[in-house]
């Protein structure tokens, strides 16, 4: 990512940024680091929005399991 910073400026719930500034006090951080930190968090996140594979499992397993009680469901 680029190192080349850009001021924006933006409101934030209150209780939230209280406690984002606890936890930069506490982990010796600026608060500028945590909220890169979470900016790409989310952008990664957003990036790859797809199940994690031991969740498709659970779910194709459960599936098998339960297809007949999932169609009485959605009836």
């Amino acid at each position: 990512m680029s190192q080349v910073r850009q001021k924006f400026a933006t409101q934030v719930n209150s209780e939230i940024l209280t406690a984002v500034r606890r936890l930069a006090q506490n982990e010796g951080r600026q608060l500028q680091a945590l909220v890169d930190e979470a900016l790409a968090d989310l952008i990664e996140k957003r990036k790859n929005a797809k199940p994690r594979s031991h969740v498709m499992g659970a779910y194709l397993a459960s599936h098998e399991k339960y297809a007949s009680l999932y169609k009485k469901l959605a009836e």
